[in-house]
């Protein structure tokens, strides 16, 4: 299916690993063009050179940017001016699940696990947002099924998933005839080096118990499968979605009313 992405210009944080890779990589199997982001380390550069190697036709760059930060996120804005003039589509996915199992984490790890999965989103959307509006494009956020149910996941990282749901339905409502606004809730998806091959490495037959009684498919989910939904729902392909919160769970979330 020709998802009419050629020559669109994307921008996804949270990229330099994990699922914000994997869906610059899909936009790029699509013709776009991508910036990716990221706090800055060498698995930035990294995937900038494999992206580079493979889809040689298209525009990439890599961008070092706090989007816990409003200045960082300014340079950023003036980086994509600078280059392409305006975007036609961002991926908000910076987050960070590692956090206590304390009811109430102490307000340090409160404050951490807040900036980096909602005032991430939140920065990134105000910063940004001209120039979706000038290009009547998309937003998509990248939450967690943590967001939606009580799974036992840390009471501050799915509290900031969950407000991250919610922002976006209101930002969808506002923007209805500007910008679409949506939102991926995935479930428990596996990469190297990511939260779940950490536990598997630890306490493999812990995690294989865990898959097995809370999700019906009896898996992981892959980067891939996420990344596919997320390039099609950004797209003209699915232009009549907004406010929407597509899970992508393995049905684990299917039997909680």
């Amino acid at each position: 299916m020709d998802l009419d992405l050629k020559n669109k210009k994307v921008l996804v944080t949270g990229a330099s690993t994990g699922i914000g890779a994997a869906i610059a990589e899909n936009f790029l199997r699509e013709g776009a063009h991508v910036i990716i982001v990221s706090r800055g380390s060498n698995k930035l550069f990294l995937t900038e050179r494999r992206l580079k190697n493979n889809f040689k036709t298209s525009e990439i760059y890599a961008e070092c940017c706090d989007c816990t930060k409003t200045s960082s996120l300014n340079q950023l804005r003036n980086r994509v001016e600078e280059l392409w003039g305006g975007l036609d589509i961002v991926v908000a996915g910076v987050g960070d699940g590692r956090s206590t199992s304390d009811s109430i984490p102490d307000e340090q790890q409160w404050r951490k696990t807040w900036d980096n999965n909602f005032e991430s989103a939140l920065l990134t959307s105000r910063t940004l947002l001209p120039m979706l509006e000038k290009s009547k494009g998309s937003i998509l956020f990248i939450s967690s099924i943590a967001g939606i149910e009580s799974l036992g996941a840390p009471v501050d990282y799915s509290t900031a998933k969950t407000a991250v749901i919610a922002f976006a339905k209101n930002m969808a409502r506002k923007l209805a005839t500007r910008v679409r606004v949506n939102v991926i809730a995935p479930g428990n998806i596996y990469f190297k080096g990511g939260v779940w091959d950490k536990k598997i490495k630890s306490n493999p037959e812990s995690v294989k118990k865990i898959i097995a009684t809370t999700v019906p498919m009896n898996r992981f989910g892959t980067v891939k499968e996420i990344a596919n939904a997320a390039v099609f729902i950004c797209s003209s392909k699915s232009s009549f979605t907004t406010g929407s919160v597509l899970v992508i769970d393995g049905g684990q979330t299917a039997n909680i009313i």
